[in-house]
């Protein structure tokens, strides 16, 4: 009893000094009411998204089938007594995997009555009349986000697991986990792991390099040849600037970047400086003009004809508008070949990223984007909204609920490792391209003005997406082929957004598909394809190296800092580690 009694004080204390903290401060409360406010007044909201054409009767007949179900459910599990309730294995849901949800009679029913409310309330969602499909797919996610939120593992009087543990260590396994939410909330930021387990350049971001050119919206990299030979057509990395770049430099049995050094490549890596206040006005012309100087950069510094490129995600979106711009001008000859990680240019089918773009959105992001730029902590927040049940109410379970230890995970540190974003681009990335798909369009865009159409881009191309992508769908990653006119090579590797890209030869993970037929469409090649079980990368080499493979000494010019780029400082560079 005293021991309990000690746990509620040192609650009470901690939750008495939070409170004391954000009514000094103000900032939390007023986020708070104004992003609520954003997101639940109906009547700002375009109409599209009300509901005001319900047939009534539909309603009522929906109602009636509800209801019927629900004594029939009931019915049942008197009949049957709750010792005879546990879950079904074809329906088995990790979240109530302990055996607490089946072993106790009460704990079973709860989570029966979970999955049949949420499984009628969804199935009420889809068969709902009087919204056109946009809507009802926003209706839907909403819905599934919200039964994720109430489900009874995000609560302690209603999860075994949290019960047993809290009894196991007397209380202190909630007061642990009620420290690690408070400290979240001083933050703005949910913590997926220990904030103290990496330092870039350390034991995370290590590959050998030198950042040999600095401009107010990128730093390059150039990282140290480790082979005898190379090949004399350099590799220029363009990562996405939502996130940080060392996602591909994690660890060296993750890190894609050495792995493509130690396979005989130059290689440079752009890292891109966190928007603050001074990029306010940045628009996307600004980004394809920076891809183009580190392009004309790399190429007067290694005297070379062209190079190598490969674009991630929004950074292989705005390759690509670079590509058409360079084809515009003349220039295409610059760029030897294009590679796309999990990139789309048409996002008529862009999943539910698309969710977010509505006009309520749009006037929120206005409204966040005040200062000059949006804090990567809202772009994460969308993000893990997507996989709200893993990447949110997992973490509230094991860290406020369990109280447990933050793992030391590379990936978690850098998927909470966030950038801000230009205001302005950010708005005209959301409008030109998710909104009103301009990019797909020929002429619709002008870049530094001039309009591009990307089917005047013929440079060979290898596109890879993912089959599990929640970000860049396999239909709309596809879509890249339909669009580019050149030689391309499509691979479908399994898994998501970021494990089906940085999947390294040695880990023997997952698998990838290719077809060697020519086909027109993804159903095609997805019903002609071939498994191959590992990682793409090797698949990847052998077409690079088929496109010039001819080899070099990795002296000069070829070592950081050995030519006309100087060295600056060392790798990872100090844009990365700005906050």
């Amino acid at each position: 009893m005293q021991q309990w009694g000690f746990v509620s004080l040192r609650a009470q204390q901690l939750l008495a000094e939070f409170a004391a903290e954000q009514i000094a401060d103000g900032s939390l409360a007023e986020r708070s009411e104004s992003m609520m406010r954003r997101w639940m007044d109906g009547a700002d909201a375009p109409a599209k998204y009300r509901i005001n054409t319900i047939d009534p009767m539909q309603a009522m007949r929906q109602q009636a089938d509800m209801m019927a179900s629900s004594f029939d459910y009931w019915g049942k599990l008197m009949t049957a007594g709750f010792d005879g309730w546990t879950q079904p294995a074809e329906t088995q849901d990790k979240r109530f995997r302990h055996e607490g949800w089946e072993n106790h009679p009460v704990f079973a029913a709860i989570a029966q009555a979970y999955h049949f409310t949420a499984e009628r309330m969804l199935a009420w969602a889809d068969d709902i009349d009087g919204l056109d499909a946009d809507a009802k797919s926003k209706l839907r996610f909403n819905l599934s986000n919200a039964l994720d939120a109430v489900s009874p593992t995000n609560f302690a009087l209603t999860n075994p697991q949290v019960l047993e543990r809290a009894y196991e260590t007397r209380g202190e396994s909630l007061l642990k986990g009620l420290e690690h939410m408070l400290k979240d909330l001083r933050k703005g930021q949910l913590t997926h792991t220990d904030p103290d387990a990496f330092e870039l350049g350390v034991n995370i971001a290590t590959t050998p390099g030198k950042v040999v050119k600095e401009t107010p919206l990128y730093q390059l990299i150039q990282y140290t040849p480790s082979t005898k030979k190379v090949l004399k057509t350099p590799l220029i990395v363009f990562p996405p600037w939502i996130n940080r770049f060392y996602i591909l430099d994690l660890n060296e049995k993750k890190s894609f970047v050495k792995w493509a050094v130690d396979q005989g490549i130059t290689l440079f890596m752009v890292s891109w400086k966190s928007a603050d206040a001074s990029m306010a006005d940045v628009v996307w012309d600004d980004y394809v003009a920076a891809q183009i100087d580190a392009i004309d950069s790399v190429r007067d510094a290694l005297d070379v004809e062209n190079v190598h490129t490969i674009g991630y995600c929004v950074a292989g979106t705005t390759l690509a508008a670079t590509l058409a711009l360079l084809a515009e001008r003349g220039e295409a000859d610059k760029v030897a070949s294009a590679t796309f990680f999990t990139a789309q240019v048409d996002f008529e089918e862009a999943g539910d990223l698309l969710l977010f773009t509505g006009d309520e959105h749009m006037e929120l992001v206005e409204q966040l984007s005040e200062p000059g730029y949006l804090d990567g902590r809202y772009m994460a927040a969308t993000f893990n909204m997507l996989r709200g049940r893993d990447l949110i109410w997992n973490y509230v379970v094991t860290n406020y609920l369990l109280g447990e230890d933050y793992p030391a995970f590379d990936l978690l540190h850098w998927n909470g490792d966030t950038t801000n974003l230009p205001r302005k681009w950010h708005r005209q990335y959301l409008n030109d391209l998710y909104r009103e798909n301009k990019l797909a369009k020929p002429g619709a865009i002008q870049i530094d003005g001039t309009p591009i159409d990307l089917s005047k881009i013929k440079t060979p191309a290898y596109i890879q997406a993912g089959k599990e992508d929640h970000i860049a769908p396999l239909s709309s990653v596809w879509k890249l082929t339909e669009h580019l006119s050149g030689d391309i090579r499509f691979v479908l590797a399994g898994s998501g957004h970021i494990a089906g890209v940085v999947n390294h030869p040695s880990a023997e993970k997952y698998q990838y598909w290719t077809n060697e037929a020519d086909v027109d469409s993804l159903e095609a090649f997805i019903e002609g394809a071939s498994e191959t079980k590992g990682s793409w990368w090797p698949d990847w080499m052998e077409w690079l190296r088929s496109h010039n493979g001819e080899e070099v000494e990795p002296k000069g010019a070829r070592k950081p800092g050995g030519g006309k780029l100087k060295a600056l400082e060392a790798a990872p560079g100090s844009y990365v580690k700005q906050r």
